[in-house]
C-alpha cells in the first residue's frame, strides 16, 4: 500500500506588478499607449504623430522636451518629444516641412511582422501607419510604416521603424527621413555634443552650403541648425550642469541634424516660448543627403537607442572614450 502523500503546497500569491502598458488620454484627449516599467521608467508614445512625448528615468527626470506652448491637436505637430519626419526631412523636397506622417493618425499594429528577439526587453508598443487616399493625392506611393518603442532593461529607450514599398504598379519610391528628438537639457550653455567632431555638414543657416566642423566638441552660444554627413554610429550629449550624459545610437541613419532656435528665431515661433530654446536641443539621427529608395517588396529598418548615464568630470572634462567606445 503507497503512503498517503502529503498535501501540495499552497501557491504563493503573484506580486501585483503594475501594468507594462497601458492606454490612456492625455489633457487633450489624444490617445496615447504609456509604457512603463517594474524599476520605475516609463514613456508615453501619442497615436497622433506615433509621437513619443515622454521619457523618464527611475528618478522620474523628464529626459524629453516638449514645449508648454505645445499645440496637441490637428492638423499641425506637436513641438517635441520625438516627432517622425517621413517621407520627407525639412524642406528637402515638395511636401509641407517634415513631411506628414508626423500628424497622421497611427493604428496600434496587433500583428507586425516579427523583430529579431531580444529578450531582456518586456516593455514595448507596436504602431502603424498607411497612407490614406488624401496623402496619396499628395505623395503618390503605398507604403507600411511600422513603428516599435520600447523600454530596454536600463531604461533605454529604443525606436525601430520598417518602412516597406506596397505600390502594385512596381514603381520605387524614395524618401529622407529623420527622429526629430528634442533632448531636455540644463541650460544649452552647458551643454556640449562628442563624436561630430571634424565632420562636413550643411549649414541651413548659410544657404545649406557644406563646411567641416572644427574643434574638439561642439558647444551653443547661437542658433544652430546643421545636417552633419556620415556621422558615427555612436554621439554623446554631456549637460555638464545635471551630470548627465545622453548617449545616442543609430542604425540605417547616416546623418545628424543639430538644431537649437536660440532667442530670435525662439519669438517668431508660434508653438515655443520665447526663453526655451534654452532647456532644449535637438540632435537628430536621419538620412537626407541621400534619400533612401525601395522598390516594390523593399523594406528598410532604421533604428534609435537613447540612453541617460550619469557623468563623471574632472575639470570639467568627460572622458569621451568612455562614452563613444565604451
Amino acid at each position: 500500500m503507497a503512503g498517503a502523500s502529503s498535501p501540495p503546497p499552497t501557491p504563493k500569491s503573484p506580486k501585483l506588478q503594475p501594468p507594462l502598458l497601458e492606454r490612456a488620454k492625455g489633457p487633450s484627449g489624444l490617445d496615447k499607449i504609456v509604457l512603463r516599467d517594474p524599476r520605475g521608467f516609463s514613456a508615453e508614445v501619442r497615436l497622433y504623430g506615433g509621437q513619443v512625448t515622454s521619457w523618464k528615468n527611475d528618478h522620474g527626470d523628464e529626459l524629453l522636451f516638449v514645449s508648454s506652448k505645445a499645440i496637441f491637436k490637428s492638423p499641425g505637430a506637436i513641438r517635441g518629444g520625438i516627432p517622425i519626419c517621413f517621407p520627407q526631412f525639412g524642406t528637402h523636397g515638395n511636401l509641407e516641412k517634415h513631411g506628414f506622417a508626423r500628424n497622421r493618425l497611427w493604428l496600434i499594429d496587433d500583428n507586425p511582422p516579427p523583430l529579431p528577439v531580444n529578450t531582456a526587453i518586456k516593455t514595448f508598443a507596436d504602431l502603424i501607419l498607411k497612407p490614406s487616399e488624401e496623402d496619396l493625392k499628395i505623395w503618390p506611393h503605398s507604403f507600411e510604416y511600422r513603428l516599435r518603442v520600447a523600454l530596454g532593461p536600463k531604461g533605454d529607450l529604443l525606436l525601430t521603424s520598417r518602412i516597406r514599398n506596397t505600390n502594385a504598379d512596381g514603381r520605387p519610391f524614395s524618401f529622407t527621413f529623420a527622429y526629430h528628438t528634442y533632448f531636455s537639457v540644463s541650460d544649452i550653455s552647458e551643454v556640449r555634443i562628442e563624436g561630430l567632431e571634424t565632420l562636413d555638414y550643411f549649414d541651413n543657416l548659410d544657404g545649406k552650403k557644406r563646411f567641416t566642423e572644427q574643434g574638439d566638441a561642439i558647444v551653443f552660444e547661437s542658433e544652430v541648425d546643421k545636417i552633419y554627413l556620415d556621422a558615427p554610429p555612436k554621439i554623446a550629449i554631456i549637460d555638464h550642469e545635471k551630470k548627465r550624459t545622453f548617449v545616442l545610437r543609430k542604425d540605417g541613419l547616416p546623418d545628424a541634424v543639430v538644431w537649437n532656435p536660440w532667442d530670435k528665431r525662439s519669438k517668431t515661433i508660434q508653438d515655443f516660448g520665447d526663453e526655451e530654446y534654452k532647456q532644449m536641443l535637438c540632435v537628430e539621427p536621419a538620412a537626407v543627403e541621400k534619400p533612401i529608395t525601395l522598390k516594390p517588396g523593399e523594406e528598410w529598418k532604421g533604428r534609435l537607442e537613447l540612453s541617460d548615464v550619469p557623468s563623471s568630470y574632472y575639470s570639467g572634462q568627460l572622458d569621451p572614450d568612455k562614452v563613444l567606445h565604451g
